[in-house]
């Protein structure tokens, strides 16, 4: 299987074993740990930013240079769209001022989305990337702290960081995809992974609930009225 590194200053292209497909590893050349993924479906990304670009569809909302909202959230590969208009109507009312939508992540105009969105894509900015990359880095050169919500090895309680003050804003709160979740290169670009707790039999919650659950903590907690 061929793929390509989703670093915007590698791009190598290099071939894996299909059976690494979706899991992790090293770019050969850069050295950046990734999600593998076929080339064919990154073409097939790529094309679709060719085309909401063209079409005028790859942004909304006013624009505002990164490190200038409070609190932002990062969108990687969300699949259900009524997951993506969930978290649009969460983010609108928990404050937070705009979605990077990434890879697979639905954009609006769409119906599914509207649907439970309820018009909040109106009023919560958005942009479209190909890659999570192509717009963490520009956020952390700007003085943003990007938080992963993963649980994952070496992360924390997200009501612990926060009570323990180190988390501060302006802040961007990453979710992944419902299954895999964040994917490596992401999980590697953050300054922190935190978790929500979880006391019963299942591991996780749908992504529209956990960020609901994190964007309201950070929200009362980094946002002054």
């Amino acid at each position: 299987m061929l793929t390509e590194c989703p670093n915007p200053r590698c791009r190598l292209t290099f071939e894996v074993p299909d059976e690494k497909a979706g899991k992790n590893g090293p770019c050969p050349d850069c050295g950046q740990v990734i999600t593998f993924r076929s080339r064919e479906i990154l073409k097939q990304i790529e094309k679709e930013r060719r085309r909401r670009e063209h079409a005028g569809a790859a942004r909304g909302g006013a624009d505002a240079p990164p490190g200038s909202e409070r609190l932002v959230a990062l969108l990687e590969d969300v699949r259900s769209l009524w997951n993506v208009g969930s978290i649009f109507r969460t983010a609108d009312g928990a404050g937070f001022a705009r979605l990077h939508l990434c890879g697979i992540t639905g954009c609006p105009p769409r119906k599914e989305i509207a649907k439970t969105s309820l018009g909040a894509e109106d009023h919560v900015a958005w942009n479209y990337h190909t890659s999570a990359l192509e717009i963490l880095p520009r956020l952390k050169d700007a003085g943003v702290l990007v938080v992963g919500l993963e649980l994952a090895p070496g992360s924390r309680p997200l009501s612990d960081a926060l009570e323990a003050g180190d988390l501060r804003a302006p802040l961007c709160l990453a979710v992944g995809n419902e299954v895999s979740g964040l994917a490596a290169e992401t999980l590697a670009c953050c300054h922190a992974v935190c978790h929500l707790p979880m006391r019963g039999s299942k591991g996780s919650l749908n992504v529209a609930v956990a960020f609901g659950v994190a964007a309201y903590r950070c929200a009362e907690r980094l946002l002054v009225e």
